[in-house]
């Protein structure tokens, strides 16, 4: 299996199989299409298909050197390369799906095999509650999730003992939970938890967890205890697990 690194990395499956794309909502992610025929004029012999998993008709997105407008909210952020490569620019949960590329000579015949990437799209949330905070990472698939996912804390995984946090996970979601003190994850430490995602192919890909701005947040922060150290807390944890030893006193 080879890997192309964009934005996202694109897992390349043996011949025949659809290849494999995770992309955090809000990227960007190019789509690459094999064997595109030479000198074609702005595309012009390439088609990309989009279809989600029981729908059984595919609508095209882009074709005859065109993108497509059939759909408002996706035709603005989608481009085509000078490889015909199809690029989705700010990703949602609208994208995922399956994306097929056919290439056609002057006459319309297809020609060679088609390129199909399935396309699954990660989502991160913060929720309040009380004196909690739950982090959770999620994947939306295109039909049946073959995913794992987990959150990795200074790249290791929560420990399910550890007394501060608690993890639980759920098909194609991990979710980690502050359950004694009330503290957030600072911008200033985006690497401090990631969402760990493999897929189907054992790729594995980590995403930062990078928390949502909002009204509330900027009303309060920094002088509220959501501003309290995560680190403080990760150190708490750890000297829980010392033996002190008192020092030893001379007669």
């Amino acid at each position: 299996m080879s890997c192309l690194y964009l934005t996202c990395t694109i897992c390349t499956a043996e011949k025949g199989e659809a290849s494999s794309v995770v992309v955090r909502d809000g990227g960007d992610v190019t789509l690459p299409c094999e064997k595109v025929i030479n000198d074609q004029d702005k595309c012009y012999g390439t088609t990309w298909l989009f279809s989600r998993s029981g729908n059984k008709a595919a609508v095209a997105l882009f074709e005859y050197g065109k993108i497509k407008t059939g759909s408002k909210s996706k035709s603005h952020r989608l481009n085509v390369t000078e490889n015909c490569s199809l690029v989705i620019k700010k990703v949602t949960d609208e994208d995922v799906g399956r994306y097929t590329c056919r290439q056609f000579d002057k006459s319309g015949r297809q020609q060679g095999s088609e390129s199909v990437v399935d396309v699954s799209v990660v989502t991160m949330n913060k929720q309040r509650n009380n004196d909690k905070m739950t982090l959770t990472c999620s994947v939306s698939t295109n039909g049946h999730c073959s995913h794992t996912v987990k959150w990795l804390y200074d790249g290791k995984r929560v420990d399910k003992d550890n007394t501060d946090m608690k993890t639980s996970q759920s098909e194609c979601s991990a979710a980690v939970t502050f359950v004694h003190s009330p503290f957030n994850v600072s911008s200033k430490n985006p690497e401090l938890f990631k969402c760990e995602v493999t897929d189907r192919g054992a790729q594995v890909q980590q995403f930062p967890f990078k928390p949502q701005s909002s009204g509330n947040d900027a009303a309060t922060s920094p002088t509220n205890v959501w501003e309290t150290s995560l680190m403080t807390t990760m150190n708490r944890t750890e000297q829980k697990s010392e033996t002190h030893i008192p020092p030893h006193k001379c007669s």
